[in-house]
């Protein structure tokens, strides 16, 4: 980032300073109930196809992996001083959970892929 500072708060909106300017960008999803649903749905399914039992070399482990690709939409709002900017995104998401030889899924990590 050139001349900014990242500031990350608590509530999950995210500050920049960009030349003596603070920006506050936070994002609202459409459906955050719908995504919640879809995650716990990866995260608790109930075959196991064995991967995570495998014999592997010493220090490393075996896991299961289990991923969902799914499309989330909201709004990100970007306001600077007393001006707001709302814009719609709808955009594509990748999620993994991952689970080792003993417990259940996890989610591990997700990504956007736009």
């Amino acid at each position: 980032m050139v001349n900014g500072v990242l500031l990350v708060e608590l509530n999950g909106n995210i500050k920049f300073k960009v030349m003596n300017n603070t920006l506050l960008i936070s994002a609202t999803l459409d459906q955050p109930g719908f995504l919640e649903d879809l995650v716990e749905k990866l995260a608790y399914r109930h075959y196991d196809i064995g991967y995570s039992k495998a014999a592997v070399p010493k220090n490393w482990k075996a896991i299961e992996t289990s991923s969902t690709e799914t499309y989330v939409s909201g709004t990100v709002a970007i306001a600077e001083k007393e001006e707001i900017i709302n814009m719609p995104f709808i955009t594509r998401f990748l999620f993994t959970c991952v689970k080792e030889k003993s417990g259940s899924y996890k989610l591990e990590w997700s990504s956007s892929l736009s």
